[in-house]
């Protein structure tokens, strides 16, 4: 018998009260990678007790640098010359390693990285980060599941026109350039604001950046950077998660630690769908009296509704009134989880990056499993809208991306338990 971690929710709670939020998973994940251009200690506060975050830890400790957490801290000590390689071991369990390649490119001027792994949610390539890189002037080729970039005359600024304002390419390349002789300009670039705290560090690091937040970014390299402190900005995926799951159960939640203009879209989606949002100082409100209103959304980059809380968008329309129309644009693998919410009793029909929803009254407790991060917490909050107990199963998923997820949901009134669980196995003997 193999045993396994669960997490049982009863349905029928109303959350109310008040939820913290700490930093954001993806900007966390990206500046611990930022520190690598530094030499000496790094801190980077706020930064989420997650899976994802310790798995990072163990990425940089295998390029020789010291990492150790403390009170919500990363103290990161990156040596003269780290190493240059990050085996498959640990980056299969973390696609987030990959934005090593740009920084140790940029302090070693030779890295091997293996392939990337992370959630199964539909083809991420890296051509945006490899012909980006090659306009810097690396040499890059792949051979044994690594991609391995090299550039023996140092980098040099170029100007990059991105397909698609791709988060992580842009993240990889902008690492690059603030060491790169000359001026970079990124065109298309990312704004997400995961990428502004990206460039706020680096600036404050001594790096020359214009245009944070914008899609054009303007970077002049400089010779070298000091090692800082830098807060994580706060996980505004993990707010608009609880946003979420408030207007799904008719609840009243303050959420704090986000700024609510970087939820701009979801919240005015929750709003059309009957929410009362105040927006606060680092911090909204969302109370829902009824029953949601039908509403369609559409993910798209930000400043757009973002695709990883299509799960909670897709649940928010399973108990709504009406018939809603989710479009997702990022991912072509994002509805793997939809049979799960159909266990649930969920009427949904998909159709290629399309999925219609009716809406009903109350969902069906039933045992599910978490497919991904998102689809992880989607489940659980779906559950709170369904008869009886929802039992999800593989919530090593959740665990990466939401600390003290069933904590948060027991202090905001949910009756939930996580629990070990024995499932059989089976051999041929």
């Amino acid at each position: 018998m193999a045993r396994v971690d669960v997490i049982r929710v009863k349905g029928g709670a109303r959350l109310a009260g008040d939820v913290t939020v700490v930093g954001a998973k993806n900007s966390a994940l990206k500046l611990m990678a930022v520190a690598l251009l530094a030499e000496g200690r790094t801190v980077v506060a706020n930064v989420p007790r997650i899976t994802d975050v310790a798995i990072m830890g163990e990425v940089l400790r295998r390029l020789g640098c010291g990492v150790s957490f403390d009170g919500g801290e990363a103290l990161i000590d990156v040596p003269a010359e780290p190493g240059s390689e990050a085996d498959y071991d640990l980056v299969r369990r973390l696609r987030a390693s990959i934005c090593v390649l740009g920084p140790l490119l940029a302090r070693r001027g030779y890295v091997r990285v293996a392939l990337p792994g992370g959630d199964m949610i539909g083809s991420r390539g890296l051509d945006m980060h490899v012909a980006g890189l090659a306009r810097l002037g690396a040499q890059i080729t792949g051979e044994h599941g690594f991609v391995i970039a090299s550039a023996p005359n140092g980098l040099r600024g170029a100007k990059i026109w991105l397909d698609f304002p791709s988060v992580g390419a842009t993240e990889n390349i902008l690492m690059a350039a603030v060491l790169a002789k000359g001026v970079t300009e990124i065109d298309n670039a990312a704004r997400e604001p995961e990428i502004v705290d990206i460039c706020q560090m680096l600036t404050t690091m001594g790096a020359r950046i214009e245009g944070a937040g914008t899609s054009t970014l303007t970077i002049e390299g400089v010779d070298a950077l000091k090692p800082i402190r830098h807060a994580t900005v706060g996980d505004r995926i993990v707010g608009g998660t609880w946003a979420f799951a408030t207007a799904m159960t008719r609840g009243d939640v303050t959420v704090h630690g986000v700024r609510p203009e970087y939820l701009e879209i979801a919240l005015d989606k929750l709003v059309s769908a009957g929410a009362v949002v105040e927006p606060g100082d680092n911090c909204f409100r969302v109370r829902m009296d009824d029953r949601p209103k039908a509403v369609d959304i559409v993910t798209l980059p930000y400043p757009g509704f973002a695709t990883d809380l299509l799960p909670m968008a897709l649940g928010l329309a399973a108990v709504s009134s009406g018939s809603s129309l989710i479009t997702e644009n990022i991912f072509d693998g994002r509805f793997m989880f939809v049979n799960e919410m159909v266990r649930l009793g969920a009427d949904i029909r998909t159709d290629g990056h399309h999925a219609v929803t009716n809406g009903r009254e109350r969902l069906s407790g039933a045992p599910v499993r978490a497919t991904d991060i998102r689809a992880g917490a989607g489940l659980v909050i779906a559950g709170l809208c369904a008869d009886g107990v929802t039992e999800v199963g593989e919530v090593h998923h959740i665990d990466r991306g939401y600390p003290d997820f069933v904590s948060d949901l027991a202090n905001l009134g949910v009756e939930v338990e996580r629990a070990v669980v024995t499932e059989p196995t089976f051999d041929f003997s």
